[in-house]
């Protein structure tokens, strides 16, 4: 039970935070809705039980996934969040197509509904609550990303490091970034019906949420998919060898791999050193290697291979030059 109290300590904060606080609005559009039959609001307590259900699973997924490996699992649970998070998307996809067919049939078959105050107050909370996970979750990415947060800012730039968040926070943010955007669209809708009798504004409104709530549902079943299959990082890699290019005793890098394991990066390199090196002092660059790369954010495990020179050109990427260089140097 210990055990089990100490993963969940370890889970994505944010996810959790959102799940809570997406409970909580849950309840709040569905007693509007039971109140009003307001359209819009179904597709707003639909969204918001899905987020709900969504970021717990995230959150307990991000959290198995830290698990220590054992020697029936050798490579650890790292892509336990993204299989989580492909479950997760399932329901949203369902929830999305509920929520579109609600939409059509209001629009084929309009009709007033009442509570402009309670829907506008419920909505209005929401979409308050919405806003403060959503700058949470923009604040997380600054943090994945390895970057200092910017205050009131980061929300805006957060954008532009998006694709460096991890699995969970990537997921919050777009949920609750299109949460907050379809309580405001939902909003419009009702002041729309009411002032201006326009009562299928209420079905284009959930349409509308719906095909928001599917595009979220494409671009995390499309990310995870390619981590759990085992994606490479690029731009790691090219750091990587980047760093065993500049290390004066390599001399050619046979193979470097980067693979996305959840959460966390798994490196196996292939390097070749002069063959004239001692036996101990192989094992010195090794562990210098080793704990330069282990230091590099996100990186979990890493297995270094050092072999003898074979005179052979391998590597044609980041810096061949500099291994060339460092070849050149060595004694004849």
């Amino acid at each position: 039970m210990t055990n089990w109290v100490q993963l969940l300590k370890n889970g994505n904060k944010p996810a959790l935070l959102a799940a809570i606080v997406n409970v909580i609005i849950a309840g709040l559009k569905a007693g509007a809705f039971f109140l009003t039959g307001n359209v819009a609001m179904f597709a707003e307590m639909m969204h918001s039980i899905g987020d709900a259900a969504n970021q717990l699973f995230v959150y307990v997924g991000s959290a198995l996934s830290k698990k220590a490996p054992t020697p029936k699992y050798p490579n650890g649970f790292g892509r336990i969040v993204n299989l989580v998070c492909l479950g997760a998307v399932l329901i949203v996809a369902i929830l999305s197509y509920e929520t579109i067919v609600g939409g059509i049939h209001h629009i084929l078959h309009p009709s007033e509904s009442g509570g402009l105050w309670i829907n506008l107050g419920v909505l209005g909370i929401g979409i308050a609550l919405e806003s403060f996970v959503l700058y949470k979750a923009s604040k997380e990415v600054f943090h994945d990303a390895g970057i200092e947060h910017m205050g009131l800012s980061s929300f805006p730039k957060s954008f532009a490091h998006l694709k460096k968040a991890k699995p969970p926070t990537k997921l919050v943010f777009m949920e609750d970034l299109v949460a907050t955007s379809g309580g405001i669209i939902a909003f419009v809708a009702v002041l729309l019906a009411h002032f201006f009798g326009w009562f299928a504004a209420e079905g284009v409104a959930s349409i509308i949420i719906g095909v928001m709530m599917f595009y979220v549902v494409g671009k995390v079943f499309l990310e995870n998919a390619r981590g759990a299959i085992g994606e490479t990082d690029e731009e790691m890699l090219a750091h990587i060898s980047h760093l065993l290019a500049e290390d004066p005793d390599i001399v050619d890098i046979q193979r470097v791999e980067v693979v996305k394991e959840g959460e966390y990066l798994h490196v196996e390199i292939v390097a070749e050193v002069a063959t004239s090196n001692t036996v101990e002092y192989v094992l010195k660059v090794k562990d210098r290697l080793l704990m330069t790369i282990l230091n590099q954010k996100g990186i979990q495990d890493v297995i270094i291979s050092l072999v003898g020179d074979d005179g052979v050109e391998s590597w044609t990427g980041t810096n061949s030059s500099k291994l060339i260089e460092n070849r050149n140097k060595l004694p004849e």
